[in-house]
């Protein structure tokens, strides 16, 4: 008897704004890519050559919006299952008339297993992932050895994997399984500071001022 894959995340019904589910239905169309179990052409997919960042688990876009802003030069792959966040990155796609995103409405786990070619990712971004913190749930924790390892040989020799969790018990349980994957390298000692061109999220600035911590893990791809 095969058991269905554990999953990372729970389909929330959550709020779909006329808003988002505006955008979704009009620019899904042009930025989104069905899933399909096939390696991915990032230059047919974005319509040109340039380096590719993965942005997993994106919530409601504003962070991946930012970046993709800040660098033009840059394409950036978004993942994640949520309608409305997939609705909400959209419409910020479209009010800023981004031209280097790219939305993916699927499991993490299999859009980098099955879509995503080896040593083609530029860098990799998890910011915020859910930290499942009761222990019985930590099984659905994303960043796991066997996702850890995927997803390092996804990205090119000198590829950023870059984690932002305010969450301290999980931050260290990541920085530990990123320094049991023989593919990553630390770039700092320890966990990193914040490297600014992550942007800080509101969800963020509140819990700063609440008193929260934010950790940053940043490891590079070996040569």
């Amino acid at each position: 008897m095969t058991h269905p894959p554990i999953r990372s995340y729970v389909l929330r019904q959550g709020r779909f704004s006329p808003g988002q589910q505006r955008a979704y239905a009009e620019l899904m169309p042009r930025f989104g890519i069905s899933y399909s179990p096939h390696p991915l052409d990032f230059a047919q997919a974005f319509g040109r050559r340039a380096p590719v960042v993965a942005e997993v688990g994106f919530g409601m876009g504003e962070t991946t919006a930012r970046i993709a802003t800040q660098n033009p030069q840059t394409n950036y792959l978004g993942i994640e299952v949520h309608a409305p966040g997939v609705g909400s990155l959209l419409k910020q796609v479209g009010e800023a008339g981004l031209q280097n995103v790219r939305v993916v409405r699927h499991d993490a786990v299999e859009v980098m297993r099955e879509m995503i070619p080896a040593a083609s990712l530029t860098a990799i971004h998890v910011f915020f992932p859910d930290p499942w913190p009761k222990k019985r749930h930590h099984k659905r924790r994303l960043l796991q050895p066997a996702f850890v390892s995927l997803a390092a040989s996804r990205l090119v020799p000198g590829g950023i994997f870059h984690v932002a969790t305010d969450w301290e018990e999980y931050a260290n349980e990541v920085l530990a399984v990123f320094l049991a994957t023989p593919e990553l390298e630390n770039t700092a000692e320890g966990f990193a500071p914040r490297p600014g061109a992550r942007p800080e999220t509101k969800f963020e600035r509140r819990g700063l001022k609440l008193g929260h911590g934010v950790w940053d893990v940043v490891f590079k791809k070996r040569a």
